[in-house]
């Protein structure tokens, strides 16, 4: 294809931009996100062939297919980079057949043991490479700060990813106290002189919005590039440069099934996502636009069921919807932001109706959809969510049935699949190693409730002492070698701000004047 080019949800981008300039904004002007003009097709051959090159040759093939404005070179060098010895299997995301029609799709075998670094081994690469090229063009001449909201896992994913690279630097905000203790010391550990990190008093929507009013603040961003050389961008999935790795690994997935005999070229497939800010299952949605055969998209919510309701109604509404803490706090999310590029796709790419919704969200808390978008809704998704308790049970019977070991999250996609399933095979994103969540996995094997302090001895324990326990207790002793050894690392960051535009205004200014003594 030759270079594609991106517009915008919100019909604000008078002038479509490259991809490298799309990864470079993040967000589109207007608050809208980018999309690609043309979505190439894939025949069942060229899905199928992709099983007979290693993992970075079949990203490689994808992002050319995509129209993606770097030399080809380029990206396969930048592809050989994001998926090579980082991951501790060759295969990079593995799947493992629980049953013949019950396939996982493991996609935490990267560096921080989760799967935002499918993206965020790749992001990072593809962002120096663009604004490398922009600055050849003179097109560029600033660095820049990429801002992130994490509900845990992206945030370590992308402190990591962007570690020490030139020009760039990294802020993070996690709810405090709304991550695991795993999850939060990956973060605090962090090594790399441009990175810092935050505790944020609130929920991750508290970050998320906070994150995004920064992101909308002309004026401070003027300011930012006046004072200090730096122009604002996210790692977020806002970010189309997150979504297109993630568009791979389920084209990538249908191939390798069709490769090992688990289907038959053509067959179709169902997948099921643990959804939260809607980019992992967006992406799977691409896939099936791509052309291959992947039949209904199974979103799994847990008690924070937002999607579960819009899906099964067609109303958006968090007016008056409590926030649940759960067992699968990167799922604790109330407002998805990919949910706009998926209504996009589905209103026929009708800016002006987004636009109206994404206003009555942030004015009213709530938006409803049209009937006939409704009715896309319900060809492509079902939806169903899956409560605390139900969700550690899950671990426990799928440990006992099949001696796996799911983390709180693909417990919930796995009970979720059980639930909607019809004939076809599925296949379950997986998409953290159970050791991120070791305190939640311990209460599910001793049949615990959600909640309930844990014994005082294992209270007592670090957690990375309680991943060595659940692994002798379960037989699974493949923890991480990355989270094995968080306790030997020094605590670098421990502020906690409040999650206001001018607090995180203030802390960015503080960051960013520290790194330029």
């Amino acid at each position: 294809m030759e270079d594609n080019r991106y517009i915008d949800t919100r019909g604000c981008v008078t002038e479509p931009v490259e991809f490298t300039e799309a990864v470079i904004n993040g967000l589109a002007d207007g608050g809208g996100l980018y999309v690609p003009m043309n979505i190439p097709q894939l025949t069942i051959d060229d899905i199928c062939a992709l099983a007979k090159l290693p993992y970075a040759q079949r990203a490689a093939s994808i992002y050319r297919a995509f129209g993606v404005n770097l030399p080809a070179q380029t990206i396969d060098e930048l592809m050989g980079q994001a998926y090579g010895s980082n991951f501790d299997d060759e295969r990079i995301c593995p799947i493992t057949s629980l049953d013949a029609n019950t396939h996982v799709l493991e996609l935490w075998h990267g560096p921080t043991s989760a799967f935002k670094d499918m993206a965020l081994q790749c992001l990072p690469r593809f962002f120096s490479a663009s604004a490398s090229q922009l600055r050849e063009q003179g097109r560029l001449d600033h660095d820049f700060l990429i801002l992130v909201a994490t509900s845990g896992d992206t945030g370590k994913a992308a402190l990591e990813g962007f570690r020490d690279l030139d020009h760039v630097s990294i802020s993070v905000m996690y709810p405090d106290g709304g991550v695991s203790d795993i999850q939060y010391r990956q973060m605090a550990t962090q090594r790399g002189g441009n990175v810092n990190v935050w505790g944020v008093r609130g929920n991750f929507d508290d970050c998320q919005t906070g994150a995004k009013n920064v992101f909308g603040d002309e004026k401070f961003a003027a300011k930012l590039l006046a004072e200090h050389g730096v122009s604002l961008s996210s790692a977020n999935s806002i970010n189309w440069g997150r979504l297109l790795p993630q568009v791979v690994y389920y084209v990538s997935a249908y191939a390798q099934l069709v490769a090992d005999g688990k289907l038959s070229a053509g067959d179709p497939l169902d997948v099921c996502v643990p959804t939260g800010n809607f980019g992992n299952i967006l992406a799977a949605y691409y896939a099936k636009r791509m052309g291959t055969p992947i039949d209904m998209l199974l979103c799994a919510s847990n008690e924070n069921r937002v999607l579960t309701d819009f899906i099964n109604t067609g109303t958006y509404d968090v007016s008056d919807r409590p926030f649940v803490l759960t067992p699968s706090p990167s799922m604790d999310i109330l407002v998805s932001s990919n949910l706009e590029r998926q209504l996009f796709e589905l209103t026929d790419r009708n800016a002006q109706a987004i636009a109206e919704w994404m206003s009555d969200l942030k004015t009213k808390r709530r938006f409803r959809i049209d009937e006939e978008t409704f009715k896309r809704v319900r060809e492509h998704f079902a939806a169903d969510s899956v409560d605390n308790s139900e969700c550690l049970r899950t671990i426990k019977e799928v440990l006992d049935k099949h001696d796996y070991l799911l983390d709180p999250h693909t417990a919930v996609a796995y009970r979720a699949a059980q639930n909607l399933r019809g004939e076809n095979p599925v296949l379950i994103a997986s998409t953290a190693h159970w050791a991120k969540f070791g305190n939640n996995v311990y209460r599910a094997l001793h049949d615990m409730e959600p909640g309930e302090p844990l014994p005082t001895d294992v209270e007592a324990l670090s957690g990375c002492q309680l991943n060595e326990l659940v692994a002798q207790e379960s037989g699974h002793h493949d923890v991480p070698r990355g989270l094995a050894e968080l306790d030997e690392l020094p605590i670098r960051f421990t502020e906690v701000i409040d999650g206001t535009t001018a607090d995180i205004e203030h802390a960015t200014e503080q960051f960013l004047a520290a790194l330029q003594q």
